[in-house]
């Protein structure tokens, strides 16, 4: 076990559950396979619905800023929801998880988003930000996604002001401040690149 100082304990490496990639073992990322394991194992999705580890880069007023999305889910040939982790409150987690939904997607606006803190969960409404469910049985499975599927609405979210809103959104909600007093990053991960 390694301690990075002041900060993340690794555990060594570890697999993702769909990909197979080695990735770097750490409590979060513990959580996060828990809620991959979750959305196959009880939500019944085929492991290539899942889209695992997308990014969106930002630059505003020289602050780079790399914004994660632990989970983008598929059906019927479209991404419908994704899926954010993170420790702590979900609350503060609404509007950027509803900015990425936005902005994703060059074509259409994601319509559902799920912040989660591996034990509680919102199911937030992308075009209204309104609070669908909560806890993770809020999480639709693939038979719930399927009888939705036909009422959710891919919107076209092609306005570059309207763009350029939720992307500053992403670079001021993102910045990754942690307690090291730096970038909340593993050095050498490629799923956590920060400075090193």
């Amino acid at each position: 076990m390694t301690d990075i100082p002041l900060h993340h304990i690794v555990y060594g490496t570890c697999t993702d559950y769909v990909t197979g990639e080695t990735l770097t073992d750490t409590d979060d990322e513990r959580i996060r396979q828990g809620i991959v394991r979750l959305l196959v194992e009880d939500k019944g999705y085929p492991k290539n619905a899942l889209e695992m580890r997308r990014r969106i880069e930002t630059l505003f007023a020289g602050q780079f800023v790399v914004s994660k999305v632990d989970i983008t889910v598929h059906h019927a040939g479209r991404r419908f929801m994704i899926i954010r982790y993170a420790p702590g409150s979900l609350v503060t987690r609404e509007r950027p998880a509803i900015a990425v939904a936005r902005v994703l997607e060059k074509e259409y606006r994601i319509p559902l988003a799920v912040v989660t803190n591996g034990q509680d969960a919102e199911l937030l409404d992308t075009a209204t930000g309104e609070v669908l469910g909560t806890g993770l049985a809020a999480i639709p499975g693939r038979d719930e996604a399927a009888a939705m599927f036909d009422k959710l609405q891919f919107v076209s979210f092609n306005d570059e002001t309207k763009n350029e809103r939720e992307l500053r959104i992403l670079n001021a909600f993102d910045v990754e401040v942690c307690c090291a007093g730096g970038p909340c990053a593993l050095p050498k991960a490629p799923e956590g690149r920060g400075r090193e």
